[in-house]
């Protein structure tokens, strides 16, 4: 199996060659590039294409949040920060990063499972602190009517069903064995959902399912 390929972006030298260190000692994982800021990081994963992009915060030229929408059109996204604002853990997966670690709250066998996972769509890892702070900042998140009609989502029964399984929190293995379908078959429904939907995450796609409207869904 071909090893999972990483982009590190991260405005700090020091941090970037520290994850470059930590990552490399991992036999499936290759660190191929590196980026300083957020316009860097466009570029190299044009010119790379990473499986997944390590991305900050708060960078100089561009920071990461206003890059991830177009980052995630290219390829999978983890914020990897110490930013731990609320606003901006809801803001970075509603934007389309899968996953939201905070440095200082994960081991390297914790991050290099986060992008396992990521890679092969088996979650969504949120460190400890991050998932707080999500829970926090859905408290003032407006209060839905409940789930939208599938129909003027433009999906089928079947993918109501997955993204309905999604929303309330299950993995891939979780909505497979309850809706008795293969890991395969659920990521491919959930792949539609998500081109339909016109989303990139799993916390995007239930804000549509509830109603809501996600950065960058139209």
């Amino acid at each position: 199996m071909s090893p999972i390929t990483v982009l590190a972006v991260d405005d700090n030298i020091v941090v970037r060659a520290g994850l470059v260190t930590l990552l490399e000692t991992s036999d499936d994982i290759r660190v191929i590039g590196e980026a300083g800021d957020g316009v860097q990081a466009v570029e190299q994963t044009r010119k790379l294409r990473p499986d997944v992009v390590l991305l900050d915060v708060r960078m100089p030229v561009r920071d990461g949040v206003s890059t991830i929408e177009e980052l995630a059109s290219l390829t999978k996204v983890v914020m990897l920060t110490h930013t731990e604002a609320p606003e901006v853990v809801q803001t970075a997966l509603l934007r389309g990063a899968s996953g939201y670690l905070v440095h200082g709250h994960f081991t390297l066998d914790e991050l290099t499972r986060a992008l396992r996972e990521v890679v092969h769509g088996n979650g969504n890892p949120l460190s400890p602190v991050a998932a707080t702070a999500l829970v926090s900042s859905l408290r003032s998140f407006p209060v839905p009517r409940g789930p939208v009609d599938p129909a003027s989502l433009g999906l089928t029964p079947r993918e109501a069903e997955v993204l309905a399984a999604i929303a309330r929190g299950l993995s891939n293995a979780e909505i497979a064995a309850e809706l008795f379908l293969s890991e395969k078959t659920v990521k491919n429904h959930i792949n539609r959902i998500f081109r339909k939907l016109g989303v990139t995450s799993r916390a995007a796609a239930i804000a549509r399912w509830n109603g809501h409207t996600a950065p960058g869904s139209g």
